[in-house]
């Protein structure tokens, strides 16, 4: 969570299809309603963060994760 509250441009949301990039934590969105077995069962460990990458320039994109990992 304090990942996702990190970063400043990437957008932290479940709306996939944006020209933005956006960020979401699986577990807590898009398959929250599986059980922890079936979400591990499929690779949505606890931690994971999706990043679909959209039209902002790459070097912007790459800044702003390394800033939210710090």
């Amino acid at each position: 969570r304090q990942f996702l509250n990190s970063l400043q441009m990437i957008s932290h949301t479940a709306n996939l299809g944006d020209t933005r990039t956006i960020a979401t934590h699986p577990a807590s969105t898009t398959h929250s309603k599986l059980s922890e077995e079936e979400r591990l069962l499929e690779g949505i460990t606890p931690g994971l963060i999706r990043i679909s990458a959209g039209l902002e320039h790459i070097e912007d994109i790459i800044a702003d994760v390394e800033q939210a990992i710090k």
